[in-house]
């Protein structure tokens, strides 16, 4: 099966347990995340499959899209509600005005420092299976962009505020909440986190890992992907005769005219089978940079 599946992820397991079930599901072997969810996230996790696995270079840069809660009062070693307490506990003393003008802080680009239990891999190994085994993590600051982030509500007596937010690949929305309970000075942690989108993808498109089981075929799931075409919407896509087609088969340069202006085109051989990638090289002339067959 080729193609990108949208799953909602539920609370619980990794998302190297998802991958593994839709293994299971589709009987294809090559599968792909596109970002990591912690397991305690829910919402949308894109996967690749097949042949498509080849082009996950292109999703890197997908801007995500979360809304959930952090509960003030004290911090944890991993930033969310999984992690242990750490430090002392302290009652929330400030206002949800006073939040919202703190969070001003973490909107636009920043380096911002990963937590510890992640999965940005410490020479080959996760940094999360070091830090566990009592091993000291040395994580670097990463330069994100923070576009949105907003408290829309506050539970007082729960000490739970609600949170939007929009942020650039690699940020960490658990690195947030943590600052934002520093600076609220009585610490703070992720407590529950929903990704309504990834990139051009959103929840009424996912599927759920129950409606996944409950397809009787792999064709019923193959009707569930998005169309090809709606597959990195910001590269435009060309429909070519077969002898094109061969010569890109080839690794061979071709002449694309209609698109001088665009760096990189989806070539497709059909209305539904995509061939690959090619990057602009000059004028109209194009090399493939990804073959999918």
């Amino acid at each position: 099966m080729n193609g990108l599946l949208i799953l909602d992820k539920p609370s619980g397991i990794t998302s190297h347990d998802v991958v593994a079930l839709v293994r299971r599901a589709t009987g294809e072997k090559s599968i792909g995340h596109l970002g990591t969810l912690d397991p305690m996230a829910t919402g949308v996790l894109p996967l690749l499959l097949g042949k498509y696995t080849r082009l996950a270079q292109f999703f890197g840069q997908a801007e995500k899209h979360y809304e959930g809660t952090i509960r003030f009062g004290f911090a944890t070693d991993s930033f969310d509600a999984d992690g242990v307490a750490v430090g002392e506990a302290k009652p929330l003393e400030r206002s949800l005005e006073e939040l919202q003008v703190m969070a001003e802080h973490f909107r636009g680009e920043m380096d911002q420092m990963p937590p510890v239990f992640s999965a940005k891999k410490i020479k080959g190994v996760p940094a999360h299976k070091l830090a566990r085994a009592g091993v000291e993590v040395a994580v670097k600051p990463a330069r994100i962009t923070i576009h949105r982030f907003e408290l829309t509500g506050l539970d007082v007596a729960a000490g739970e505020a609600r949170f939007v937010m929009e942020v650039s690949a690699g940020g960490y929305v658990r690195s947030v909440a943590q600052e934002l309970g520093e600076m609220a000075g009585c610490g703070a942690h992720l407590s529950a986190l929903q990704r309504t989108r990834a990139g051009a993808f959103g929840l009424e498109q996912a599927i759920t890992l129950e409606e996944l089981k409950g397809f009787a075929s792999v064709e019923e799931i193959a009707a569930r992907l998005p169309h090809p075409r709606t597959l990195l919407p910001e590269m435009p896509a060309v429909t070519v005769e077969e002898q094109m087609a061969g010569r890109l088969r080839n690794g061979m340069q071709v002449n694309l005219p209609e698109y001088s202006n665009a760096p990189l085109v989806k070539v497709f051989t059909s209305p539904t089978e995509m061939l690959g990638i090619t990057r602009r090289i000059a004028g109209t002339l194009m090399q493939p940079i990804v073959v999918l067959g």
